[in-house]
């Protein structure tokens, strides 16, 4: 089985992995404009003893892409790395592939267009969504924006930089990465914050420090499952159960650790804690949405299950994120110093150096690296990082509850990936007649008109579906 340790990622702070890399390298961001963009090229800033390279941008928005390029050079500049990293940027992606080693892709297909539509239609058909950006009628329709553009990308990858590594950041996760490995020889992992947040969650409620921790941790992205946790040899689920109970009892242990509800009862009905929040994991799942009282009960605030919580707070969040880039160009807001524990830089290091590395990654379950789970689906397990390239580690059976959840969101990704690659409605509506939260509320009749609705609504946007 494969067996996570959070000392893997323990020199997040500053000190990196053991080595000089070798060679500068060309790193692309593809949607350049996103909130991960500042982020992890600082990261790529602070690997240590790096030798620099090209960092090229790109994105469609002109606007933006100004405004990143100028940060960018200017985040360098703060870093004293503007002599050995050189910045360039394009609206064409065409122009600035070659060449590339590493490709992150941040897309994010229709901006905020869409957002409004994907929540506020299924609404009206009772399907009541928090995120809506990975599976249901929001995550289905958000893949068919996406895939398209995204196989493009894949194509013009193969054709210009075939050797490039491809990180993906876009959700919906599952489905970008089943599309890729159904129709491309791209290498393609999807990477994911939600092991590197939850562990530390679940550390800090035992009351352990992070560093600490082992665990085995293995399912399908937002949906994996720490089916081992451990400290010094010692379950820590006991202690987690009883604080769980006695949080849902409304008694916490602790005020800081109130809420996160779904999680929590999920763990003790199902023996395990999951990755994502609560307000994700709800959406996922035919128990937690579908009346009133159970909401009032199990659903908080913002990311414990609000309702609409990102189609209100999206678009605000992009024009908060352009005032910030504003004000770090004006000199009124620095730029963090502290590497963060987001993977993408972490694998270039590790493969730069080769020096093993493991991360949790969205890859296919070919051969079956979870037993229990569909063969031609995508999982999410522990992946080993070296100069090789990305390694899966086998992890074998996931208890047969756990499994049965995976499998259930696993349907609909097979049939949206269909849907997107194929372009076919008949697809799509079959993918969100599937999904577990509509399912428990409407009819195939309801969900094809509903499905049917989203399409008029969005059809700027899904060009050549039949």
């Amino acid at each position: 089985m494969s067996l996570g340790h959070a000392e893997h990622i323990q020199g997040a702070d500053r000190r990196g992995l053991a080595g000089v890399m070798p060679r500068p390298i060309k790193v692309t961001m593809l949607g350049a404009g996103s909130m991960f963009t500042p982020e992890l090229v600082k990261d790529l800033f602070l690997i240590p003893d790096n030798v620099g390279g090209t960092i090229a941008l790109v994105d469609i928005d002109e606007r933006r892409l100004s405004t990143m390029t100028k940060l960018v050079e200017l985040i360098a500049a703060e870093f004293g790395v503007a002599d050995v990293w050189t910045v360039a940027s394009s609206v064409d992606r065409a122009e600035v592939l070659p060449g590339t080693d590493y490709l992150v892709n941040c897309i994010e297909v229709s901006g905020v267009d869409c957002v409004g539509f994907d929540s506020d239609i299924p609404a009206r058909y009772g399907v009541d969504q928090c995120i809506g950006d990975t599976i249901g009628p929001g995550g289905v329709f958000k893949g068919l924006r996406t895939i398209p553009v995204w196989l493009d990308v894949l194509s013009d990858v193969e054709r210009l930089c075939p050797h490039a590594l491809v990180l993906n950041y876009t959700n919906p996760m599952s489905m970008m990465c089943l599309a890729a490995a159904r129709t491309s020889n791209v290498k393609v992992i999807g990477l994911c914050h939600s092991v590197q947040a939850t562990s530390r969650i679940l550390a800090a409620r035992a009351g352990i420090p992070w560093r600490e921790l082992t665990w085995e941790c293995a399912g399908i992205n937002h949906l994996a499952w720490f089916t081992r946790l451990e400290h010094e040899g010692i379950d820590l689920y006991p202690r987690l159960f009883d604080h769980a109970r006695r949080d849902l009892a409304g008694d916490p242990v602790n005020d800081w650790d109130r809420g996160d509800f779904v999680r929590k009862d999920m763990m003790l009905h199902f023996g395990a804690f999951i990755t994502e929040s609560s307000g994700h994991l709800s959406e996922y799942l035919p128990y937690y949405r579908t009346r009133a009282d159970v909401m009032e009960k199990y659903c908080g605030p913002e990311y414990d299950g609000e309702s609409f919580f990102y189609a209100t707070n999206w678009p605000q969040w992009r024009v908060n994120a352009d005032a910030q880039r504003d004000r770090m160009l004006a000199g009124e807001e620095s730029v963090p110093e502290k590497r963060s524990w987001e993977y993408a830089t972490w694998i270039i290091e590790a493969r730069e150096k080769n020096v093993p590395f493991t991360i949790n990654g969205n890859v296919p379950n070919a051969g079956g690296l979870i037993d229990n789970l569909p063969h031609d689906g995508i999982v999410e397990v522990a992946t080993m990082i070296d100069r090789t390239g990305a390694r899966p580690t086998r992890y074998g059976r996931l208890p047969t509850q756990m499994a049965a959840i995976c499998v259930s969101n696993m349907a609909t990704y097979d049939l949206g990936a269909q849907a997107a690659i194929e372009r076919s409605k008949e697809a799509a509506i079959l993918a969100v007649t599937l999904d577990p939260l509509t399912a428990a509320v409407c009819n195939p009749a309801e969900i094809r008109a509903m499905v049917v609705e989203l399409f008029d609504a969005e059809s700027d946007y899904l060009p050549g579906f039949a």
